[in-house]
């Protein structure tokens, strides 16, 4: 039977990806209350190489959020540091980009304004036609050159996510931060929209931190899958390596027996050992 390749094991395989990229050392948060201090996470600690796609699992309230929002720089921990590259994280930059369940477009702006507004922002110096075409170039790399003038309201739940991730791609940021990007959509666009992630993060190399609470979902876009424990002070409990060679294929994944292996091991960890009182 095939050996689940965990945090405690997967040491021995780092050499081979390069050096640290993405590095969460230490990290706490505790957030005041009239009840007195509440600690959210505590002792996080996360290393991302570049080009890794790291999917995040675990309870509601487990801080999955909290600490992607850190790595954003959209808050700060309270103790311990997230360094992109040596550096501190210490406010929202360019490098990291973040898309949303609930997509956070502009709705009295067309797809093409609300992708042209960030490159524009980020890009003073090039000229208005080079930033036109770079808006034009990455709606069309998710399938939307013919909506483009349309508004948030005339798209579909999926047509507006393509344009979230077109407006974070836009901008080549170094790593796509992904809240439960597919967490709103039906079924089929959500297995489309995976589909088209993931070829969107081959072409790209960009590296990927997203959070999910679909455990086929991690196990078919994920290097790693990062398994949270249930707050308060949560931590990562565990990390599961995912062995399936790349590019992937749905059918083919879900025909491994290794596949249903990883799958009972995340639904233990998460309905077992970590399940909810």
């Amino acid at each position: 039977m095939h050996t689940l390749k965990t945090q405690n094991s997967k040491l021995k395989t780092q050499n081979s990806l390069g050096d640290p990229f993405l590095v969460i050392e230490d990290v706490s948060k505790i957030y005041p209350t009239p009840d007195g201090p509440a600690t959210v996470l505590e002792g996080v600690n996360l290393t991302v190489y570049e080009g890794e796609f790291v999917c995040l699992i675990g309870h509601s309230g487990c801080g999955k959020s909290t600490l992607l929002n850190m790595v954003a720089g959209f808050g700060t921990p309270t103790t311990g540091e997230v360094r992109l590259q040596t550096r501190r994280i210490t406010k929202p930059g360019p490098d990291r980009m973040m898309v949303f369940q609930n997509y956070s477009l502009l709705p009295w702006m067309s797809a093409f304004d609300n992708v042209y507004l960030g490159i524009d922002s980020v890009y003073p110096n090039k000229s208005k036609s080079e930033k036109k075409a770079i808006a034009r170039s990455h709606l069309n790399l998710v399938g939307l050159t013919e909506s483009a003038d349309k508004k948030p309201s005339q798209l579909s739940g999926g047509m507006k996510q393509r344009v979230a991730i077109a407006r974070a791609l836009a901008i080549q940021p170094q790593v796509l931060i992904l809240d439960e990007p597919f967490g709103a959509l039906d079924a089929i666009t959500r297995e489309e929209l995976q589909e088209e992630l993931l070829k969107i993060w081959r072409e790209h190399q960009v590296t990927v931190l997203m959070i999910t609470h679909d455990i086929d979902e991690a196990l078919f876009l994920a290097d790693r899958v990062v398994m949270m424990t249930n707050g308060p002070a949560a931590h990562i409990g565990d990390v599961l390596e995912i062995p399936f060679p790349r590019p992937r294929e749905r059918e083919h994944i879900m025909e491994d027996p290794t596949y249903y292996e990883l799958r009972n091991y995340a639904l233990e960890f998460l309905f077992s050992r970590f399940a909810h009182p």
